[in-house]
């Protein structure tokens, strides 16, 4: 009698069991039916996200994120700009003038180190070699005009010509030891009192290398800009 009490009772307890739910093994987050979450079943709590600071032309550092494929590839013949640029200027009647110019026209002469200016106001002045189209000018050298640097809370570094009929802003980014590689857009005329984003309006981009070419001295060059010139020079000076 007393083993078929054990039975019965061995047998009740297995039917009781049985009638529990099982816990969910395909969502660890799902609450059993008795509204109990069991600590091992409760979902990890997810890390925080990581909110990266917003730069002005898309917070990368890589300017190869940021060119279009034309101007990389414009960028990509500076040495070509150079020469035939230079050598129209000079075989127009402006090789006195191209000579004049030193550092500022010769393709070497940038220097590694304090690639990056001090943030706040230069003079500067843009000088134009060859013709972009027949019958252009292949020389041009413009008065002086203002130019700034800025350093942006998000740290960026900001280069803008304030002044002429041609004002241009862009971003600074690093490249090598001896140059920076600068990204923007053109202002055009006493009308416009702001300047278009990098690819919002692609007549106006510019990218070109930006280097020190002595004490307190810095040069952007601009190959194959898109008017009027084979290659620009903007000089900076304190």
């Amino acid at each position: 009698m007393r083993t078929l009490a054990a039975v019965a009772s061995l047998a009740a307890l297995l039917a009781a069991c049985s009638q529990q739910p099982a816990p969910s093994t395909s969502d660890p987050g799902t609450t059993p039916n008795d509204g109990v979450t069991r600590p091992e079943t409760a979902p990890a709590a997810a890390p925080a996200p990581v909110t990266p600071a917003t730069g002005e032309q898309g917070g990368t550092s890589d300017w190869r994120q940021v060119a279009s494929p034309a101007d990389a590839s414009a960028l990509g013949r500076l040495d070509q700009a150079w020469r035939l640029a230079r050598a129209e200027a000079e075989d127009a009647g402006f090789a006195e003038q191209v000579e004049a110019l030193g550092p500022l026209v010769d393709p070497n002469a940038g220097q590694a180190g304090r690639l990056q200016p001090a943030p706040g106001a230069y003079r500067c002045r843009t000088i134009k070699l060859g013709a972009k189209s027949p019958g252009g000018l292949a020389y041009v050298a413009y008065p002086g005009f203002r130019c700034t640097v800025e350093l942006t809370p998000g740290g960026d570094l900001v280069l803008t010509k304030t002044t002429g009929s041609q004002r241009s802003r862009g971003l600074l980014y690093p490249d090598t030891d001896r140059r920076l590689v600068f990204i923007g857009a053109q202002a055009w005329g006493a009308d416009e009192t702001g300047y278009p984003a990098y690819g919002q309006m692609p007549e106006r981009d510019q990218i070109g290398v930006f280097e020190r070419i002595g004490a307190e001295r810095w040069r952007l060059v601009i190959p194959w800009p898109k008017q009027e010139a084979k290659l620009e020079i903007l000089e900076l000076t304190r």
